[in-house]
């Protein structure tokens, strides 16, 4: 997606007149590993941007570590709350994309109580206190949080958990092949049907990787979804056919994040008008105070696909509660 989109700003000089070249960092490195090739690279000029999608621990090393030399766009969803200089934060945040989605589920699914189960890191803890504040302005409970080792093999204790604990849903804050290995766990449970599945973290390799019958009926919120319809995604989607082919792998929210980050880093090149923003495949983004508001959606897992059930969050809106 990154090459993408460098092919497109290329067509249409670059950014700031230059031609844009990549180079690629392994983002799940040791972060003090990634920040110091980075600004090692930032500092003898090889690199004039810094753009991706990894964890808040490489973000949190990697932000120091630059200290401003060049811009920085963050593109992963996170816990929020990052304010230095130079780091603009492009993904979703628990104010946009989990306040409006309990909303949401509050009045049309009935959910009045959560129980959450998150891998035991930066982002899961912090958006777990985010969550417990909404909850207490949404008139919702949360009756129990549960962490599991991140990467950790094992997730029938944390399922057999979340059934136990009464509560209307399950919010899954797990990453990657930690949520799919609890989907499944979890639709093994006799009477797991019964409850209420939501995260903010699911992407459709990960549905592939559930399977359908483990997978279906979750809620899942995001700023992209491969099958979104806004003008900007149908055109990404046939640049994306054109330029690697039908058989290529499908799209995510990830892999269009990165995209995103490049079209950030042109408009941060460029002239500073109020409101700066631009159009892309998620619908409208908007800068302030270093991040960029957008829309968000509302999507529930059928078979293998998403189905869009509404809009959630729209840039300017203030969170509910």
């Amino acid at each position: 997606m990154a090459e993408l989109a460098a092919d497109q700003l290329n067509d249409r000089s670059g950014i700031a007149g230059r031609q844009v070249e990549i180079e690629i960092f392994d983002g799940a490195a040791a972060p003090d590993t990634i920040a110091s090739q980075i600004r090692a690279a930032a500092r003898t000029g090889r690199i004039h941007g810094v753009t991706g999608w990894h964890i808040s621990a490489v973000r949190r090393t990697l932000v120091p570590a630059l200290g401003g030399l060049v811009p920085y766009v963050y593109t992963s969803l996170y816990e929020g709350g990052e304010r230095a200089s130079a780091v603009y934060c492009s993904g979703e945040t628990p104010r946009m994309q989990i306040a409006p989605a309990l909303q949401w589920l509050r009045q049309h699914q009935g959910v009045k109580s959560w129980c959450v189960v998150g891998d035991d890191y930066i982002w899961p803890r912090s958006t777990a206190r985010s969550i417990a504040a909404y909850c207490g302005r949404l008139g919702l409970r949360i009756v129990g949080e549960r962490f599991v080792p991140y990467g950790g093999a094992e997730f029938d204790d944390a399922a057999r958990w979340a059934l136990q604990t009464g509560a209307h849903g399950v919010l899954l804050l797990l990453v990657g092949e930690d949520a799919v290995r609890f989907i499944r766990a979890f639709a093994a449970l006799p009477g797991s049907e019964d409850m209420v599945r939501y995260t903010p973290l699911m992407e459709e390799n990960m549905v592939l990787a559930s399977g359908a019958d483990a997978a279906d009926g979750l809620f899942v919120s995001a700023g992209y979804f491969a099958n979104l319809a806004t003008a900007g995604a149908l055109d990404l989607v046939g640049a994306y056919a054109a330029r690697f082919g039908t058989e290529a792998p499908v799209l995510n929210n990830m892999a269009e994040s990165c995209y995103e980050g490049l079209l950030a880093l042109a408009l941060l090149s460029g002239p500073r008008r109020e409101p700066l923003g631009y159009d892309g495949p998620r619908g409208s983004m908007v800068l302030g105070r270093g991040h960029f508001d957008q829309q968000v959606y509302l999507a529930r897992v059928d078979g293998l696909q998403f189905e869009i059930l509404d809009t959630i969050h729209r840039p300017g809106a203030a969170a509910p509660g």
